[in-house]
């Protein structure tokens, strides 16, 4: 990496634009940066580290995400930036960085804040122009991360070298070295695989714990199983030979419960041949005892059968008697028929000649027929009378209905001709109506017109009037504050200039002896200066400059009012003009009373011509239905004529068809009764002649069927009969009977039941106790052989799932002690680890080793070969060892710590181990070239001789094609080294110097 060009405007003390030219400076390979403290020497290194990573080292970034990087002096309107121009990795870039600006409002009052910007450039060699890559803060971070690799941090201690910080490095113990070399080298990725390694000898110890727990509840579970045969291992979950006891243990209750299991199947053999046994000698006397009995009980039957010998004789004589009376029932149910309808035809007869005149109430059948048939003819001849009736009665509706159609027609022509007679002056006045209210729409429309100009005018004209005021007191103000701000201004330079003549003795006040002064490096101080009366401190001066810079604010914020307001006023006044407000608020007035009369009048125009539009269209409906109604009269003259002519005609044919009675549908009623009447008296009289002789026929019949049945009358026969119940009850008794009698004969001939009768009584209870016994101690002998074949398949199972779970945990257990060696080697603690080194200080020692080699090629040249830094694995204390410094004495020959070397000794240890460590950091960073140093103060505790021998070395640095900025203010090096950047303060900030180059 090589600097060229860094431009610096409104950065930190540099008020206005500066410019650095790198390329000028290194062409010397040695160049000194130089000022007076507070210049801002560490604000030029600030700026390229800001340029390539967007912030300062350490406190100096401060809060706001880069505001406080604003310098004090720069103008309001000049905005911070910082540019920068290198090349690294074969590619020139040019980088621009603009922290966040607050700055003034473009309109309004008050302030905003811009955003921070960034623009990447890259020079083409081909075209000879720049081009832009990113204006991305994240992108342009990564590219520019990438292309150095280094983090900020790191390139803080390899390129901007603080001497503070290796000087501090030298003096600390291992914990802080490692510190600082941890950021340096990135060494994280060490510390995380410690981490790890601890995460999964935790994880892979829990899963152990997990599994031998559940390897535990089984063998409990096989305890529980096998009883008080089995005895479980004394050890926790994890503990070593956990899982081989556990197997152990399950070996043996197996082989228990298989010994118990063989014993109980004897148990059980024995109990079923004993049952067995019993079981056939309480068979054999079940049979016994069924067979004796049923002898017994056959004896009882035939007993019972013989008793009832006379019943049985009774019930057979019944049913011969009414098989015989079957013969006679069709003739029964016949002739019971007959009677039935005989019976019910004669009763229809007298309730049907009972309503009948007295003279046909003896009448037959004939007479009866042929009375109706006369009286249906004469209905028949009223049919026609009766349509006439009805047409009559039509007749009188349609009258009634024509009357009233000649009252609502007059009515309507009275209406009609009423209200026509007022039409013309309704119309009149409607139409009036209409064109008033056009004429005040368009007296509105123009009005309307000349109404909004007028209101602008009278608003403006009261706002020129109220900012006439304003203006004035706004201008006052401004005056006011711009005195205020200027004798602010010269009180706050008034101070300052006292502080500056007074400054040697407040850096006065902080020397002690042996301390370097930090202006001329010297730890004597003989004669420092003093305060005087009226010394003003840096309070005093910034209590001022506060004053000042709020007074200045005050007067911008005034003048920005003041301008407003004045253009505020100037266009209210282009609006009004000079006419006087009153006149123009008079002249509005009058405006908005006419139109708003006008607009008042111009709103009753619809409704007008709505209202004329219904008006005339109701006279057009009324003249036609007066019309209508004239032709409608007419028609109904004709029609009336015609109705009374046919009115006459059927008044006369009704008067002949009714007779004496009131009406021809009277009448047609008398005659319908008296033929329906005639008609039933008729068909009963037939009816019952028809069932009188069919009875007389089925009594004849009846009477020859009992004869040739054997019965003496036909009421023999019907007490004979039996119903279909009583018929089945009688068989059912008689076949009773005859199953019985056959099934007593059968079992008194078995001869196993005669035999059983002949031999003693079987004694039933004592074989079935017997039997119970063998049963009981057969279901005993069983459940214990369940039981113990219970405990050997669940041992089985219990054991099965033990040996998969030891199995399935043995990767496992494996996995934890192959972890948990490495975890403790890593972290220190186990005893393989003789030194005690976490694996993180075990890298920082190999990389601590390569910087102390490669600071000691250059420590023996600036200590004209005297020191040598070695590193040292020794322990100290009670900590851990690894990260050790000790320097070799050459002249003593022994080596000693390097907090034993003196001021001047640790400043060129640390610088030539911060030039070391540069060197392992730029190939740790994957072998980016660093072609531009900086180192930072410390030259001014070196001897002349030392400080010869130092130079030199940073000047053998030009081999490398190095170029080597040394930031100090000792005046001897202004003498030695020629090119020169110089910072020079003064009261409207910094400025930069080059000399000695071109």
């Amino acid at each position: 990496m090589r600097l060229h060009r860094l431009d610096i405007t409104a950065f930190g003390p540099f008020g206005a634009s500066q410019s650095v030219d790198f390329d000028d400076l290194s062409a010397a390979g040695l160049f000194l940066l130089h000022g007076p403290t507070g210049a801002g020497k560490t604000s030029v290194l600030d700026a390229v580290c800001y340029a390539l990573y967007g912030s300062v080292p350490g406190a100096r970034q401060g809060s706001g995400q880069g505001m406080t990087l604003r310098s004090d002096h720069a103008a309001p309107g000049t905005r911070t930036e910082v540019r920068l121009e290198l090349t690294v990795a074969g590619r020139r870039l040019e980088i621009t960085r603009q922290p966040p600006w607050e700055r003034l409002k473009l309109r309004g009052k008050g302030t905003t804040v811009d955003k921070a910007q960034t623009w990447l450039r890259e020079y083409d060699p081909a075209t000879r122009a720049w081009k832009d890559l990113s204006r991305s803060h994240q992108e342009i971070g990564e590219e520019i991360t990438q292309l150095l690799g280094m983090s900020r941090e790191q390139f803080c201690q390899v390129v901007l070298l603080p001497q503070g910080d290796f000087a501090r490095f030298l003096r600390a113990d291992a914990e802080a070295r490692g510190k600082l070399l941890g950021r340096l080298f990135d060494t994280r990725r060490f510390a995380e695989v410690e981490k790890r390694l601890a995460e999964r000898r935790r994880a892979t110890e829990a899963q152990v714990r997990v599994g031998d727990a559940a390897l535990l509840a089984d063998a409990h579970r096989m305890q529980q199983a096998a009883g008080d045969t089995m005895e479980l291992p004394e050890l926790a979950p994890g503990e070593p030979g956990l899982a081989e006891a556990v197997l152990e243990a399950a070996a043996v209750a197996r082989a228990t419960a298989r010994e118990l299991l063989t014993i109980a199947d004897r148990r059980l053999t024995a109990a079923e041949s004993a049952r067995a046994a019993t079981g056939r000698e309480l068979a054999d006397a079940r049979e016994l005892d069924r067979l004796q009995s049923r002898f017994a009980e056959a004896r009882e039957r035939a007993a019972r059968l013989a008793e009832r010998s006379d019943a049985h004789r009774a019930a057979l004589e019944r049913m011969e008697r009414a098989r015989k009376a079957e013969a006679v029932a069709p003739a029964l149910e016949l002739r019971d028929a007959a009677d039935s309808e005989h019976r019910r035809t004669a009763d229809a007869e007298a309730r049907t000649r009972a309503l009948l005149p007295q003279t046909l109430a003896d009448a037959g059948a004939a007479p009866l027929a042929a009375a109706a048939r006369r009286a249906a003819e004469e209905l028949g001849g009223l049919e026609s009378a009766r349509r006439a009736e009805r047409r009559l009665a039509a007749l009188f509706e349609e009258r009634a209905g024509l009357d009233r159609q000649e009252r609502a027609d007059e009515e309507v022509r009275q209406e009609a001709e009423t209200w026509l007679a007022d039409w013309e002056t309704v119309r009149t006045g409607l139409q009036s109506r209409v064109d008033s209210a056009q004429e005040a729409a368009t007296r509105a429309e123009q009005l309307a017109v000349q109404r909004d100009p007028a209101r602008r005018r009278l608003t403006a004209a009261r706002q020129r009037d109220r900012l006439t005021d304003d203006t004035e007191a706004a201008r006052q103000r401004a005056l006011a504050a711009a005195e205020d701000a200027v004798e602010a201004r010269a009180h706050w330079l008034d101070l300052k200039e006292q502080r500056l003549h007074g400054i040697a003795a407040e850096l006065a006040a902080n020397l002690t002896d042996g301390t370097p002064c930090a202006v001329c490096g010297a730890t004597q101080h003989p004669a420092p200066a003093r305060k005087t009366a009226g010394h003003v401190d840096r309070e005093a001066e910034e209590r001022a400059l506060t004053a000042y810079q709020t007074a200045d604010e005050l007067r911008a914020q005034a003048e920005r009012h003041l301008g407003t307001v004045r253009e505020a006023l100037a266009a209210a006044t282009a609006e009004a003009g000079d006419a006087p407000t009153a006149q123009l608020a008079e002249e509005a007035g009058e405006l908005e009373g006419a139109y708003t009369r006008a607009r008042a009048t111009a709103s009753g125009l619809h409704a007008a011509q709505e209202e004329l539009r219904r008006a005339e269209g109701e006279r057009e409906q009324r003249v036609a239905a007066q019309q209508q109604a004239a032709v409608r009269s007419a028609s109904r003259v004709a029609g009336r004529d015609r109705l009374e002519r046919e009115q006459a005609a059927l008044e006369e044919e009704l008067a002949r068809a009714r007779g004496n009675a009131e009406s021809v549908t009277a009448r047609a009623a008398q005659l319908e009764h008296r033929a329906a009447l005639l008609t039933d008296a008729a068909d009963t009289a037939r009816a019952a002649e028809d069932t009188a002789r069919r009875l007389k026929d089925a009594d004849a019949r009846l009477a020859d069927a009992a004869f040739r049945a054997g019965f003496d009358t036909p009421a023999d026969a019907a007490a004979a009969l039996l119903d279909d119940t009583a018929h089945r009850e009688l068989q059912r008794r008689l076949d009773a009977w005859q199953s019985e009698d056959a099934a007593v004969r059968a079992v008194l001939a078995e001869p196993d039941t005669a035999d059983a009768a002949r031999r003693p009584p079987a004694d039933l209870t004592a074989a079935e106790r017997a039997a119970a016994d063998a049963d009981r101690r057969l279901r005993e002998a069983s459940s214990a052989r369940d039981a113990a074949d219970r405990c050997r398949a669940e041992l089985d199972r219990l054991s099965a799932h033990a040996a998969t779970s030891v199995r399935r945990l043995a990767p496992l257990r494996e996995e934890h002690t192959r972890v948990a060696r490495l975890a403790s080697l890593a972290a220190g603690t186990s005893a393989d680890n003789e030194r005690r080194m976490r694996l993180e200080s075990y890298v920082l020692a190999a990389r601590l080793e390569q910087v102390a080699a490669a600071a000691t090629a250059r420590l023996l040249r600036m200590s004209s070969g005297r020191y040598t830094l070695v590193h040292s694995d020794d322990r100290s204390g009670r900590g851990r060892s690894g990260l050790g410094l000790h320097v070799v004495d050459a002249w003593t020959g022994r080596e000693r710590d390097t907090a034993t070397l003196s001021g001047g000794e640790t400043f060129f240890a640390s610088l030539a181990l911060a030039l070391g460590l540069a060197d392992v950091v730029t190939d740790e960073a994957g072998g980016v070239r660093l072609d531009t140093l900086f180192i930072d103060e410390g030259f001014g505790s070196l001897d002349d001789q030392t400080l010869d021998e130092v130079l030199d070395v940073l000047d053998a640095l030009r081999e490398r094609d190095r170029s080597v900025g040394i930031v100090s203010h000792v005046p001897d090096l202004r003498r030695r080294i020629h090119a020169q950047l110089e910072v020079v303060k003064g009261r409207s900030g910094s400025v930069l110097r080059q000399r000695g180059t071109g």
